[in-house]
């Protein structure tokens, strides 16, 4: 159960409100649809309209490849709307290698058209890779899209994954904080996500887990997180004084020092993040991943990625409607740029690309068909592929729908370059819209 997004006739956001409240103003024609996803609806009458607003705030969880996204009204802590966005980061990288690997034989066959160009390239300030910067165009779009659609006032980060200094070596001196409630709270975050939250020597996993030296104290190892491993308690008692290696798993000690690909990603984008939200005139406040897991714990809350970011920063108290279901985001780009499809031999195999919309309809849209008649009679809801014959595509959550005349089709909102799909109960995914 979200709440649902509501704006004026100015197309000014006021108060979400109740689905029950949405469902009877939609009944009794006062008020119409907006928006599907996420679900917003327009008010028709003046006499609706509410002069008093309350502050929200929208906290965020960055992710490698998933982020939490959550909304919270300030003035009763209350949890109106989450979202998990699923960035496509890992495809991009996977596009680029290909062309890098294409071009690459290319130049060594030596049968270049041109000369190479000068080497005069500068790369600007503040770059990022493209990977890197989709993940942080997809979380500053949805800022935007909320602060359209809800009175929004501040904003929380989780600024870094891991508080360095928390994680330093016990014995220095100095590091008052160490001693404060949130000690081992970084250090802890740290292993579990380094180690996929599962046991390092059996693989265990869903059961209590406990900080293990790789090498013994007693042998010379130090408290360091370069020798913490986790591990269940049986394999913690069957190990005893031995290292790794002589447990009989040596890649334990080789994958201690492995870089977290995922961390070093978030970590990369961080700043960047914070000066977009800056610049978007937001107060932002700042946490770390030890923060939020101890206002996770601390409120008894299940492991999510929309809950870890509602525990974004400091948290008192917190409201989680019961049955809240986040609305699942997957980014899917806006096309390709590619004029036309290669054989394997890199000659075209396609016509160069047409007109992007047919009969007013454009590939990505989401459409409902009614057919009234043929092979694919019924009523059908999802995402269409144009052709130019005028017969859609219908990607629906039973699969495709081929073949559908666009005199059927009527638009429900264009495409954004995003699908969506609400989580249901057990973990999966009900069909996308």
């Amino acid at each position: 159960m979200q709440y649902v997004f509501v704006l004026d006739r100015n197309r000014l956001p006021l108060d979400p409100c109740h689905p029950a409240r949405a469902r009877q103003l939609l009944r009794k024609g006062q008020a119409s649809v907006y928006r599907k996803c996420p679900f917003t609806i327009i008010l028709q009458s003046r006499e609706l309209e509410s002069s008093v607003t309350h502050n929200h705030r929208v906290k965020i969880d960055p992710g490698s490849r998933t982020t939490g996204l959550a909304l919270i009204q300030e003035s009763d802590n209350r949890l109106l709307w989450a979202g998990e966005l699923s960035h496509r980061g890992q495809t991009i990288k996977k596009n680029l290698d290909d062309r890098r690997a294409i071009r690459h034989s290319r130049r060594n066959r030596k049968c270049r058209y041109r000369p190479p160009r000068f080497n005069n390239r500068r790369i600007r300030e503040g770059w990022l890779p493209p990977s890197l910067e989709s993940r942080v165009d997809n979380v500053q779009t949805w800022v935007i899209r909320l602060a359209r659609l809800v009175p929004l006032a501040t904003a929380s980060l989780e600024l870094v994954n891991f508080d360095t200094q928390a994680m330093q070596n016990p014995e220095i001196c100095g590091v008052e904080y160490q001693q404060g409630e949130l000690m081992g709270y970084e250090v802890r975050e740290y292993l579990l996500e380094k180690w996929g939250r599962k046991c390092a020597y059996c693989g265990v996993m869903g059961i209590p887990l406990e900080i293990e030296h790789i090498i013994p104290k007693s042998r010379g190892g130090s408290n360091r997180v370069s020798n913490l491993a986790l591990s269940c308690r049986k394999c913690n008692l069957e190990k005893g004084n031995q290292t790794a290696e002589e447990f009989g798993h040596p890649e334990v000690q080789a994958l201690a020092r492995r870089p977290l690909k995922d961390a070093a990603a978030v970590n990369a984008t961080r700043w960047e993040l914070w000066r977009r939200l800056i610049a978007l005139g937001l107060p932002v406040e700042c946490g770390t991943g030890g923060r939020t897991k101890y206002n996770r714990t601390f409120l008894g809350l299940p492991k999510a990625h929309w809950i870890d970011a509602a525990c974004v920063g400091e948290v008192e108290d917190l409201f989680v409607p019961e049955g809240l279901s986040p609305l699942l985001i997957q980014a899917n780009g806006h096309g390709s740029r590619q004029m036309c499809s290669m054989n394997r031999y890199g000659f075209p195999r396609t016509g160069p690309k047409g007109t992007q919309r047919i009969q007013g309809f454009k590939t990505g849209d989401l459409v409902e068909a009614n057919v009234p008649r043929g092979k694919h009679a019924g009523h059908h809801r999802g995402r269409v592929a144009v052709r130019s014959s005028g017969n859609f595509n219908i990607q629906t959550g039973n699969g495709i729908v081929q073949g559908v005349s666009y005199k059927y089709c009527r638009l429900l909102q264009l495409a954004d370059g995003y699908s969506y799909s609400y989580q249901q109960k057990g973990g999966a995914a009900s069909s996308t819209c």
